[in-house]
């Protein structure tokens, strides 16, 4: 969005967002929703990410899939939507123009409820968007409706009483806002249940919950109703990685979160995510982290608290 012909809602969004954080990465007393702020660039953070909305109020965010790089700023917004090990830190911040951002978990079941109430089948939501439509991340300019929605909800903190009663339909308006605009076509997908999103996203899940043993191909194309040729090429084009790539990441990010609460045994931590090797446990945490896993534990443990479902 250019900042010349700026909406007005993204100063009051600003605004809002930087009395709120109180110059740091924190969740809110409204489910689901965080409020992110910071006065310089941060260090590059590893996580699994959820499904979920990012807008840009200030400053510059990246994240990165593999090796697919998504910047967005001002005005802007990010959708992820599958659980993917990202990497995300601000790119653009300094004195008096720290970066300011939310974020909201997307829920599957809110948008099928959408998706199949009146007025589902109208809007631009059916055309737009179909260029992204496989992608698990993918990033747009906000229109001026989702910003002054994306506002409503956040002055809610201020009037914690209205929550209970209001929380819910401005949430549901910015789904709906997101549904009927340029990322249409990957919301509708995160909620349908047989749409190639949710296939990919049962095979995920099944990664995820059974990451320390053995996978084999051609079960998870079975989890996701598919052909195993098939799997392979929808799954890579939604997370940019071969499904093998792909577990190897959640298996040296669950390692990593185990270290830093304890480094003491790294041949442990590394079986204990799926390694019989402590030696190429070790090299390949490295390959992807850039230094071995005692130190980069120790490294992480110096730097500042941060929420890392929020990178």
């Amino acid at each position: 969005m250019d900042q010349l012909d700026e909406h007005p809602a993204l100063a009051e969004l600003r605004s809002l967002i930087a009395r709120h954080a109180e110059g740091r990465y924190r969740r809110t007393r409204l489910p689901g929703l965080m409020i992110m702020a910071s006065p310089a660039p941060t260090e590059p953070l590893s996580a699994v990410s959820q499904p979920s909305f990012a807008i840009v109020a200030q400053g510059v965010k990246r994240t990165i899939l593999s090796d697919r790089v998504f910047d967005y700023g001002p005005g802007q917004y990010a959708v992820i939507s599958l659980d993917l090990p990202v990497t995300g830190h601000v790119l653009r911040a300094g004195p008096g123009q720290p970066f300011l951002g939310m974020g909201l978990t997307l829920n599957p079941a809110s948008i099928a409820a959408l998706l199949l109430g009146p007025g589902a089948g109208t809007g631009t939501a059916t055309t737009t968007g179909a260029a992204d439509s496989t992608a698990g991340i993918a990033v747009s300019d906000a229109g001026g409706d989702l910003l002054e929605s994306s506002v409503r909800l956040l002055r809610l903190l201020d009037r914690p009483e209205d929550i209970p009663v209001l929380a819910a339909s401005i949430e549901r308006e910015i789904l709906w806002r997101l549904i009927t605009g340029d990322q249409g076509a990957t919301i509708r997908q995160i909620g349908l249940a047989d749409s190639r999103l949710s296939q990919i996203a049962r095979a995920i899940r099944h990664i995820r919950s059974g990451y320390a043993q053995p996978l084999r191909i051609e079960d998870l194309a079975r989890v996701a109703s598919m052909s195993v040729t098939s799997f392979h090429r929808h799954f890579r084009a939604v997370t940019a990685m071969s499904p093998l790539q792909f577990l190897k990441q959640i298996r040296l990010q669950e390692a990593r979160t185990r270290l830093v609460i304890d480094a003491s045994d790294v041949a442990a931590v590394g079986r204990s995510v799926g390694y019989d090797s402590p030696s190429q446990f070790s090299r390949e945490y490295r390959r992807l982290f850039g230094a071995p896993p005692r130190q980069d534990a120790t490294r992480l443990q110096s730097l500042p608290a941060r929420d890392p479902s929020m990178v």
